[in-house]
C-alpha cells in the first residue's frame, strides 16, 4: 500500500503543473476601431458584470504575442496576477495589429512610442469607456520598455484633451527617459517609474532627472531604482545575460537583461499598492 501510495503521489505531482496550465485563464481577442484601422487586443476579464478596475498593459519592443500563443509569458503572468486581484487587463497589440513582428532590431520604426502607440492607448481607453463592465474612473496604465515610453507621452498634460474621467494612475517599467528628460516632462496622473540601477538598455540617470524635474509642477510622481537590477528584472525565470549579438528579435539590441528576484517581488508589491490608490 505504501508503494502504491508513493507512486500515486508522484504521479499527482507530475500531473499538477499540466492541470494548473489547463485551468489558467485564457484571454480573448477584442477588436478596437481606430481611424487608421483596427487595433487587436487581448482581454482578461473577471467573471461577472463588474464594473471592474481595468489596467491597459503596453508591451515592449518584442511585441505582445509569443511563438505559439497570443500573449508572451511575461505579460500573461502580470495579467493573471492582476486578474486574481479583481482587475480586468486589456493588452493592445500595437505591432501585430499593423502586421509587424518584433521591432527591437528594426532600423526604421513604423510604430513610434509618442505617436502610434499613444493613439493605441487613447483608442483602448475610448473603447473601455463604452464597456458596461469597466469602471470608467479606474482605468490605469502599465507599460514595459517601449510601452512604458509610450505611457510617459500619454500622461503628459498636453495630451489630456479634457478627458473625464482621466486615467487613474500609471506605472512604467524601465522606459527610455532620455528624450522626455530634456523636454520638461510632467504627468497629469499619479505615475510610478520602476527601473534597475544597472539597466544599460534604458537610462536610470535620465529617468531620475526626468522625475526630479517634474516635482512641483506635476501630479504625484515616484521613481524606484533597484540596486543591482538589469533591464527586464520583473520577468520570471530569465537568467541575466548580455543581448549584444543575439539573434533573438524580441530582445533589446544591446545591454544586459534578466530577472532580479528581489526587485521582481518588490515591484509586484508596489504595483498592487499603486493601483489601489
Amino acid at each position: 500500500m505504501r508503494v502504491v501510495s508513493a507512486v500515486t503521489f508522484l504521479a499527482l505531482l507530475a500531473i499538477a503543473p499540466a492541470v494548473e496550465a489547463a485551468t489558467a485563464p485564457a484571454p480573448h481577442q477584442v477588436d478596437i476601431p481606430m481611424e487608421s484601422g483596427v487595433l487587436h487586443a487581448q482581454l482578461y476579464k473577471p467573471e461577472g458584470n463588474g464594473p471592474f478596475p481595468v489596467v491597459i498593459g503596453l508591451h515592449g519592443c518584442g511585441g505582445l504575442a509569443g511563438h505559439s500563443e497570443p500573449v508572451q509569458p511575461r505579460y500573461r503572468d502580470w495579467a493573471e496576477q492582476l486578474l486574481k486581484a479583481g482587475k480586468a487587463v486589456l493588452l493592445p497589440d500595437s505591432y501585430g495589429s499593423r502586421e509587424l513582428g518584433p521591432q527591437c532590431h528594426v532600423g526604421e520604426h513604423k510604430v513610434h512610442a509618442r505617436r502610434e502607440r499613444v493613439a493605441d492607448i487613447m483608442a483602448s481607453r475610448e473603447w473601455l469607456m463604452q464597456q458596461p463592465w469597466a469602471a470608467r474612473d479606474r482605468i490605469s496604465l502599465l507599460g514595459w520598455a517601449n510601452g512604458a515610453s509610450a505611457l510617459l507621452w500619454a500622461v503628459r498634460p498636453q495630451l489630456s484633451h479634457n478627458i473625464e474621467p482621466d486615467f487613474r494612475s500609471a506605472i512604467a517599467f524601465y522606459p527610455d527617459c532620455r528624450i522626455s528628460s530634456g523636454l520638461g516632462w510632467s504627468a497629469r496622473v499619479p505615475t510610478l517609474l520602476l527601473i534597475g540601477a544597472k539597466d544599460d538598455v534604458s537610462s536610470p540617470p535620465a529617468c531620475r532627472q526626468m522625475v526630479d524635474g517634474a516635482r512641483g509642477r506635476s501630479a504625484l510622481t515616484r521613481i524606484v531604482v533597484y540596486a543591482g537590477a538589469y533591464h527586464d528584472f520583473d520577468r520570471a525565470n530569465f537568467p541575466p545575460h548580455v543581448t549584444a549579438g543575439t539573434s533573438d528579435g524580441t530582445a533589446p539590441e544591446r545591454g544586459h537583461v534578466g530577472t532580479d528576484p528581489e526587485a521582481r517581488a518588490d515591484s509586484q508589491k508596489r504595483v498592487t499598492e499603486w493601483l489601489a490608490r
